[in-house]
C-alpha cells in the first residue's frame, strides 16, 4: 500500500500523471488501495494471486496504458514494467527511495503510514491459515469451502453481509436483493468474498501449493488523528480476533 500511494503521490507532484495510469493488486490485498486510486484518479486492477495475472494485465496493456507497480497481500512487489514477476531488488531500492522522500517531508515510514490512514481510511489486516494434512485434511478443506458456499454468513462482527464474491462461479450477488452479476475474471478460481456494510472484508481460499485453508481478514474505520492511532490498533485487533472466533478459525 505505501509502495503504491507513493508512486501515486509523487508522479503526480512531478506532474507526470497522464491519465492513462494504472496499478494492480490481488483480490486478497488491502481495498485501502482502492480508495487511495480512486481519489488520485488513477485505474486500479484486482487480479488472482500470483504474479503471473498482473504480468498478464501489463501485457494486455502494453502500449496502451502506463502500468506504475503492482503488488500481493504477501509483500511481494513489482515496480515497472521491465521485470515481470515478483521483483525484491527493484523493491527494496524503491522502499529506500520512499524513506528519503518520507524524510524530506519531516517523516518517518510509521508516521507516513498514519497520514495514509488518516487521508484515505483505516485498515488492518490478518492472515489466517489452518493447515489440514493428508486425504482426511483435503477432503475437510472441501467441506469447509462447500459450507461458506451454501451457508454464507448474513453478518460478520455485527454488520450485514451486503455483497459475496464467488470466483468459482464467477458471479457477485448482493444477498439482501438477490441481485446478481458477472465477476470478469479471466478464469474461475476457489475462492470466496463477503463484503459487509461496514467495510469489513473476508476472503477464503484453499492453499494451490501446500495442504492450507486461508482466510484473509479485513476491518476498516476511520483515524481522525495520529493520537489516536495506537487506540484505533487495540479496536481493530479486538474486532479482527471476534471475527476469526465467528468464522471458527
Amino acid at each position: 500500500m505505501i509502495f503504491l500511494y507513493y508512486l501515486m503521490a509523487r508522479r503526480g507532484e512531478l506532474g507526470l500523471i497522464k491519465g492513462n495510469e494504472y496499478i494492480v493488486k490481488t483480490i486478497v490485498t488491502t481495498e485501502t488501495i482502492k480508495s487511495i486510486a480512486e481519489k488520485q484518479n488513477i485505474k486500479m486492477y484486482d487480479v488472482f494471486t500470483g504474479f503471473k495475472w498482473i504480468a498478464k494485465v501489463m501485457l494486455e496493456n502494453e502500449g496502451k496504458a502506463q502500468y506504475l507497480g503492482g503488488g500481493e497481500e504477501s509483500y511481494g512487489f513489482l515496480a515497472e514494467d521491465f521485470v515481470r514477476d515478483k521483483d525484491s531488488v527493484s523493491a527494496i531500492s524503491l522502499m529506500a527511495e520512499i524513506a528519503a522522500w518520507a524524510k524530506d517531508k519531516g517523516l518517518d515510514m510509521n508516521a507516513m503510514l498514519i497520514d495514509i490512514y488518516m487521508t484515505y481510511g483505516y485498515s488492518k489486516e490478518k492472515g489466517i491459515s489452518l493447515v489440514r494434512k493428508g486425504k482426511s485434511g483435503a477432503e475437510e478443506i472441501v467441506a469447509i469451502m462447500k459450507q461458506f458456499r451454501e451457508n454464507p454468513p448474513k453478518t460478520i462482527g455485527g454488520s450485514p453481509v451486503v455483497t459475496i464474491k464467488d470466483y468459482d462461479s464467477l458471479v457477485e450477488k448482493n444477498p439482501v436483493t438477490g441481485e446478481t452479476k458477472p465477476l470478469v475474471m479471466p478464469t474461475t478460481s476457489n475462492v470466496l468474498q463477503y463484503f459487509t456494510e461496514d467495510g469489513t472484508k473476508i476472503s477464503i481460499r484453499p492453499s494451490g501449493t501446500e495442504p492450507k485453508i486461508k482466510f484473509y481478514l479485513e476491518v476498516h474505520d476511520t483515524l481522525a488523528s495520529a493520537d489516536e492511532y495506537d487506540a484505533k490498533n487495540e479496536w481493530a485487533e479486538a474486532k479482527l480476533a471476534a471475527i476469526a472466533k465467528e468464522l471458527g478459525v
